[in-house]
């Protein structure tokens, strides 16, 4: 039913004359939309370092393996531990030397019969020079004490030397440390056979000195260079340890595109070789892009940002991205300085959406 059925025509005429207005207003509002006040920032340059990652693990620098240089024999002492600091010429472990002591013993008695023997022959020697003059004594005996006196010279020599190659044999029987050092790991025990050439019996790390035996991609490897600082850090600890690079492969592992990286570090208690790290290597300073993370977009069509205009109309900017830092993702192309990138919610907003931007930690507009 109609206002002018129901009602006198002096009543509804202001009834259709409000209805008409207020429809003509949300036309205009739906026309005219509302502009959302979104947050920007002005893109800036900022120098940033540029990086090299090492992965490896904590080695010794000079692992030095130990074990029986002379006969194969019983272990009847050990010394040292796991971990001990040694001094070179410090015996580390004793083989039993039941044996070799009375050898030792019986040929040092030999060498002073030996001596014995020599001397009587020669006071004869010159018992028979002193004679020889009168006639009292033949040529032929003179000279046949002479030639008993350089025989039994001979054989002191002979005994001498029989000595001294019992006394080594003895002498290798304690197993001594090459040089100063720490013992890494002892494989063996008291009562165990240890042989030439068997599994070493303690490994000692040279003057205690450590590395980083590590392995760097193919493409960062004509970054580095010998004595550039490295700062390295173990597994679950967020201490860092200086460093700097000792030697650089010569080769590349076809395999894997690695090569391999040796880092010199300061010894410490807590760097001990099997241990997993990573390092880092500063290799230039560079100026860079960097944006928040929020204002970095992704969609099928791959990275983008949304600028806001001279208009105040978003634009869409597509970006390529070059990293990740602690503040945010740099960017190698698509936006230039001065430009403003919405920082957050940028997903709601459409391209050529009339907004009003606020600087990011401002009140400027």
């Amino acid at each position: 039913m109609s206002a002018s059925s129901e009602y006198p025509q002096s009543i509804a005429a202001p009834f259709a004359g409000r209805r008409n207005l207020w429809v003509t207003i949300a036309i205009g509002i739906a026309v005219v939309g509302v502009v959302v006040t979104v947050s920007v920032t002005e893109i800036g340059v900022s120098s940033l370092p540029t990086t090299v990652s090492i992965i490896g693990t904590i080695a010794a620098r000079y692992d030095m393996p130990i074990g029986v240089e002379g006969e194969a024999g019983r272990v009847a002492a050990i010394y040292v531990e796991a971990g001990d600091h040694v001094k070179r010429g410090q015996v580390l472990a004793r083989l039993n030397v039941s044996v070799l002591e009375p050898q030792v013993a019986n040929l040092e008695a030999a060498l002073e019969q030996a001596r014995a023997e020599a001397e009587l022959a020669d006071a004869e020697y010159r018992r028979a020079q002193a004679v020889g003059a009168s006639g009292a004594l033949s040529a032929e005996e003179t000279q046949r004490r002479k030639s008993a006196g350089l025989t039994a010279a001979a054989k002191v020599k002979v005994a001498a030397a029989q000595r001294a190659e019992a006394q080594a044999r003895l002498a290798r029987a304690a197993v001594r440390a090459p040089a100063d050092g720490i013992i890494l790991t002892r494989n063996v025990e008291v009562g165990q056979t240890a042989t030439p050439g068997g599994e070493p019996l303690f490994r000692l790390s040279e003057g205690g000195e450590v590395e980083l035996r590590g392995q760097v991609a193919e493409q960062d490897l004509p970054q580095l260079k010998v004595g550039q600082s490295v700062n390295v850090r173990l597994t679950g600890t967020p201490r860092v340890y200086e460093g700097h690079v000792r030697l650089l492969g010569a080769v590349i592992d076809p395999q894997t595109r690695l090569g391999q990286v040796r880092v010199a570090l300061i010894p410490d208690p807590n760097l001990r070789p099997g241990a997993f790290a990573r390092a880092e290597v500063t290799v230039s300073n560079a100026d860079r892009v960097v944006l928040p993370q929020t204002a970095v977009l992704t969609d099928d069509r791959g990275s983008y940002v949304l600028i806001v205009n001279a208009q105040h109309k978003v634009e869409r900017r597509a970006v390529r991205v070059s990293g990740i830092v602690q503040s945010g993702v740099t960017i190698a192309e698509g936006v230039s300085a001065k430009e403003q990138v919405v920082a957050t919610a940028g997903a709601f907003l459409q391209e050529g959406e009339l907004v009003n931007p606020v600087l990011k930690d401002s009140s400027r507009t």
